[in-house]
């Protein structure tokens, strides 16, 4: 298992990304000053942001219903906790959008080659107290004790 988000396992068998790319960004309000540059406040985390580009080829690994259950979940508008194979937790993500193309077509239309990639948001905070539970949030104040 490489993911799991939801109840959907990636893995060789099912989808398998090439790649996980993350963003985040972080907030900073702008105020113009005479005669000096402009004054910034920090105003907080803002958009948090995954894309899983990759490809399946289903003579090899992979299969494309697995594109349309992803869609099946997308469309349900419901927040699904990603977990890592590590067992790292990610917290909350929406799907927020799916592309695919097929290429490399077999005489009947089927293709042998489908890149995808799938555009995840996180939309729980930083805290996850839901998903991390008493014990993992506790860890927290360990941390900050030794830090």
């Amino acid at each position: 298992m490489m993911m799991a988000l939801g109840n959907f396992i990636f893995s060789l068998y099912t989808l398998a990304y090439q790649e996980l790319q993350r963003q985040t960004d972080y907030r900073h309000a702008s105020s113009s000053r005479v005669g000096a540059a402009p004054a910034r406040q920090f105003l907080g985390k803002g958009d948090d942001s995954i894309t899983l580009p990759g490809w399946l080829a289903p003579e090899l690994a992979g299969t494309p219903s697995s594109l349309d259950v992803l869609r099946y979940m997308a469309g349900t508008g419901g927040a699904w906790p990603l977990i890592e194979g590590s067992g790292r937790i990610y917290g909350l993500w929406v799907i927020e959008s799916i592309t695919e193309t097929k290429t490399l077509f077999f005489q009947d239309g089927t293709p042998r080659r489908i890149e995808f990639s799938i555009a995840l948001k996180r939309v729980d905070d930083d805290t996850g107290r839901e998903l991390l539970g008493a014990g993992l949030a506790g860890m927290g104040t360990l941390l900050r004790k030794l830090l």
